[in-house]
């Protein structure tokens, strides 16, 4: 039997139903990795012990028809998860504890699914790097000196280091994608109303939505199956057939027709970026796929259009934390002083910036001319790839502009950081599917990913062109266990 935490979520599953390994074999495994891996700080709250004696627990009396049947597994700390600490990544949740579960959770442990414990992300999920949360920066398994990115960084960093076999992430406007790419992962951002948003801390509402994140594209197929469920508790959860992905996953894409949009050539992009595409393209061509040239004219638009819509949401979102009802709650002379006080000591300089942003452009006066406006922008957006779909299937583009940078490099230019998300923030703006596969690498050996974007709840159609791609790329994270002690 090879190493347990370096296989994939489907060879555990398989492993468990030939009765080749146990649960509590699997999640010691996994614990004793984590435990071993503090230096990336990706856990913001272990929960080992509880894990352990579950899986002994589920060994007495074992049901192999489960689709996670004993797993362990980590999850993002934006999911409410019963009787266990949940932070968001803030000091203002340092000490709540929810009395409910996400629905997504919920799915996850009906399936069989043991929780490891919850993952570091940036605050609220409001970051690129994973460098805004009040628990500390994570570190990219690749190089100790890289940010996984974010704001789902400490889940990238946890599946790309083996402390956890899969996991789920936050997408709002990147933030699974993108540190997938950083750390040679895979991950996808389902189609707006696909994942209840049912117990996840809220961001931006309009644009929030939970994803699974994995070694390859199987082991993801998988667990969007699981997670993706019809939630009457979520009045943004959409009610469709969903497809049996795992199941139907199929290599074969000859004749599929995939786009390539000319907008995303930006200028200042690297070269090595280009060269991915180039590739990419190539690749999908050795697969059967027929590439076309198209067009989404306001794409350029996306970004500022984003950081209007996403801050005005986060603002009323935000509101909610007072110190009144719950969270953490400052001294005050009086009760204004005492909600000025909790918010300014509680929130991180990042959310404080978003929440004065989306303030500003939701007041009297500002709102008909910044958030008005970005709403029209976003459905002619949404309408470029309405039309682009017209001809195409699917969409291949670069993940991002640039392979992981330095801890600290972007952190005191928030500018520069937010024009990392330049290409995945029109899909969340469009409410489509979107997944980053690993697809190389730059000079220094930092993995480089490419994004393939669907139609509106056609995750099957875009999974398949991933796994036919995964299949001819074959890439290989360079990991050297730099972090075990």
């Amino acid at each position: 039997m090879s190493n347990i935490t370096s296989q994939s979520l489907t060879s555990l599953v398989k492993n468990i139903k030939d009765k080749k390994l146990s649960s509590e074999e699997i999640t010691k495994s996994f614990v004793d990795r984590s435990e071993k891996s503090k230096e990336l700080n990706s856990y913001i709250t272990e929960d080992f012990s509880n894990a352990i004696e579950k899986a002994k627990k589920f060994d007495q009396s074992p049901n192999l028809d489960l689709k996670l049947p004993g797993i362990p597994m980590a999850v993002k700390d934006l999911f409410c998860t019963k009787n266990l600490r949940t932070t968001a990544g803030s000091k203002i949740l340092e000490n709540f504890i929810p009395t409910y579960e996400s629905t997504v959770t919920q799915n996850i442990w009906n399936e069989g699914a043991i929780l490891l414990g919850k993952l570091n992300c940036d605050e609220f999920a409001m970051g690129s790097s994973n460098e805004t949360s009040f628990y500390g920066n994570v570190q990219n398994p690749i190089d100790k000196d890289l940010v996984p990115g974010g704001s789902s960084g400490g889940s990238a960093s946890a599946v790309s280091g083996q402390l956890t076999p899969i996991t789920i992430g936050t997408d709002t406007g990147g933030s699974i994608r993108q540190p997938a790419s950083f750390t040679g992962t895979v991950g996808l951002k389902p189609t707006y109303g696909s994942c209840s948003r049912y117990g996840i801390v809220a961001f931006a509402s309009s644009l929030d939505q939970a994803g699974p994140m994995a070694q390859n594209v199987e082991d993801c197929a998988l667990l969007q199956e699981v997670i993706s469920t019809y939630d009457t508790k979520d009045s943004t959860s959409t009610e469709y057939k969903r497809n049996h992905y795992s199941k139907e996953l199929n290599k074969d894409i000859k004749g599929k027709k995939i786009g390539i949009p000319k907008e995303y050539r930006v200028d200042g992009m690297p070269k090595e970026i280009e060269e991915l595409w180039q590739k990419g393209i190539q690749y999908a061509k050795d697969c059967g796929a027929e590439i076309i040239d198209i067009s989404l004219p306001h794409t350029s638009y996306a970004l500022p259009t984003y950081y209007i819509v996403a801050p005005a949401e986060a603002s009323s979102n935000l509101a909610r934390y007072d110190g009144v009802k719950y969270g953490f709650r400052a001294k005050g002379e009086n009760l204004i002083d005492m909600y000025e006080k909790t918010r300014s000591e509680g929130f991180g300089a990042e959310v404080q910036r978003r929440i004065m942003i989306g303030t500003y452009v939701l007041s009297s006066g500002y709102y008909d001319a910044y958030y008005l406006k970005a709403q029209k922008v976003r459905k002619l957006i949404k309408n470029d790839f309405d039309e682009a779909y017209k001809k195409v299937d699917a969409i291949l583009t670069p993940s991002t502009p640039s392979s992981a940078f330095k801890i600290g490099e972007k952190k005191d230019d928030p500018v520069s950081m937010y024009l990392n998300d330049i290409f995945t923030v029109p899909v969340n703006l469009a409410g489509l599917p979107a997944m980053s596969i690993p697809a190389g690498h730059d000079a220094n050996g930092y993995p480089l990913g490419l994004q393939i974007i669907g139609k509106a709840f056609d995750e099957q159609g875009i999974l398949n062109i991933s796994y036919a791609m995964e299949d001819k790329i074959n890439f290989k994270n360079k990991i050297t266990d730099w972090w075990i002690k």
